[in-house]
């Protein structure tokens, strides 16, 4: 079994999997909250604190999925200043893909999980640079 330590090693365990692998994606944006108090603020300018918001997901098949620098790239092109990304890995049945219904609930299912503050360490989160990040 391999450690997953890098957004390369995530697509090596991918592809070494017998079902075929859909790779949901939520791009998130830290910000501070409007109900913000005391010295939050200085905080959150300092980098730390603040909530995080989903701005857009997407799908893809891991034949699709190269490096994390074309992944980057390709985010651009949507115009949303993410500073993080959680990924998720959804096995078809056999050499067929999930169906395009459960796709879509287990990506909102994601967003429902940011958006109520729930627990997202059951999540692969990577930072713009393509670090991998731990979620306290």
């Amino acid at each position: 079994m391999v450690d997953i330590i890098n957004y390369e090693t995530l697509l090596m365990v991918g592809r070494e999997q017998q079902e075929a692998q859909r790779f949901l994606f939520t791009f998130l944006k830290s910000s501070l909250p409007k109900d913000h108090e005391g010295n939050e603020e200085q905080s959150f300018q300092a980098g730390k604190g603040g909530v995080l918001q989903p701005l857009m997901c997407v799908d893809k098949a891991l034949g699709d999925l190269t490096t994390f620098a074309d992944l980057f790239e390709e985010s651009k092109n949507m115009e949303q200043d993410w500073q993080i990304v959680l990924v998720a890995c959804l096995s078809g049945v056999g050499e067929s893909m999930p169906a395009a219904t459960e796709i879509d609930l287990q990506l909102k299912m994601m967003v429902q999980m940011v958006e109520n503050g729930g627990d997202l360490s059951r999540y692969l989160a990577f930072d713009r640079a393509g670090d991998l990040i731990q979620f306290a």
